[in-house]
């Protein structure tokens, strides 16, 4: 069924492990803080190899898989600017130094492309023998679009997190960290810092969101090769765009209701694609370059519109959303 070649599959692994070698290496020999003009050229050297793969995708491929590529990684794109609302929030309740978060987003990259294999190839085997997969995804999308939209203005309660519970109870925890280590000695004991647990919760939120994400794409392409390609070129860019865009995020206070449209966008096309093939060839699908056009629009007006709410509004904020309701807080003078 797969029109790509063994070749093409090869070649880009080999260069997202090469991109990812990079980064990590970068990150090991050389912790520092990330400057904006850093954090720009790198944003923009990943926009540049993402845009430069699909032109050369486009070319070889044709034009169809080509358009796939690009829809999938502009949702890709801005699903994962949703991600970064989390790492924030993750870094600053952690209170990680700022020299050691290039490490962190480094390695939260490497397990959300793992993850996400994973999930891939999962998926791509769940809708080649079973067409009501389609149905499923689709419902499960609309059912992550309504959750999201319903709690669009809620931060996710990262101290909650079962992942981050179970390694606070489980493991010995210090106090601080030890530059960029992971495990250390403290009287002679061996300890964990909270390294380890940053490092757990977001792999653990990079679980979740894999779980939307991947389903996502699989509404845009049933190509493997494109969703992977259009994941693995948007996380790449992720480290970069943190350090860019971090100070910005809050304006973005229409995000999450852009994200949640678009969520239930796709698990409508999902749902009609099964209804076309499963029930009856004369109920209409969504074409590539419908889905493309309507992605952008919902992108450009909720950006448009949150810099235009904040310039009026100063005082408001810009949230993740979260899939649930946070409970309530003991620190609620805060608010």
């Amino acid at each position: 069924m797969s029109e790509i070649s063994g070749l093409t599959w090869g070649l880009t692994i080999g260069l997202v492990v090469v991109l990812l070698a990079v980064d990590l290496i970068l990150a090991a020999l050389r912790p520092h803080k990330v400057g904006f003009k850093e954090a720009t050229a790198w944003s923009l050297f990943y926009i540049a190899v993402a845009i430069a793969f699909g032109v050369w995708f486009t070319v070889t491929y044709g034009s169809t898989l080509g358009t796939e590529y690009f829809a999938g990684y502009i949702v890709e794109k801005s699903l994962s600017v949703d991600n970064l609302f989390v790492f924030v929030i993750i870094m600053a309740t952690f209170a990680v130094p700022e020299e050691h978060q290039h490490k962190v987003l480094t390695f939260g990259i490497i397990l959300a492309l793992i993850m996400r294999a994973i999930f891939i190839a999962l998926g791509a085997t769940l809708l080649s023998l079973f067409s009501f997969m389609f149905l499923l995804f689709g419902i499960l999308l609309i059912w992550t679009a309504i959750q999201l939209f319903r709690h669009r203005d809620e931060d996710p309660d990262v101290e909650n997190n079962i992942m981050v519970r179970a390694t606070r109870r489980f493991l010995p925890v210090t106090e601080t960290y030890d530059g960029g280590k992971l495990v250390t000695r403290v009287d002679g004991r061996r300890m964990v810092t909270p390294m380890m647990a940053v490092l757990i919760s977001i792999g653990s939120v990079d679980l979740l969101f894999a779980l939307d994400s991947i389903p996502a794409v699989f509404g845009i392409t049933r190509e493997p090769f494109i969703v992977f390609a259009a994941n693995a070129f948007a996380l790449l860019g992720l480290r970069a765009l943190f350090f860019l865009v971090k100070g910005l995020l809050d304006r973005l206070v229409y995000l999450s209701t852009g994200l949640s449209i678009i969520l239930a966008f796709i698990g409508v096309k999902l749902v009609l694609h099964w209804a076309h093939v499963d029930i009856n060839p004369s109920i209409p699908e969504v074409d590539t370059y419908v889905s493309l056009g309507v992605i952008v629009v919902i992108l450009t007006v909720v950006t448009v519109a949150s810099l235009i709410k904040t310039r009026q509004d100063p005082t408001a904020k810009a949230h993740p959303g979260s899939l649930r309701a946070s409970p309530p807080r003991d620190d609620s003078k805060e608010r």
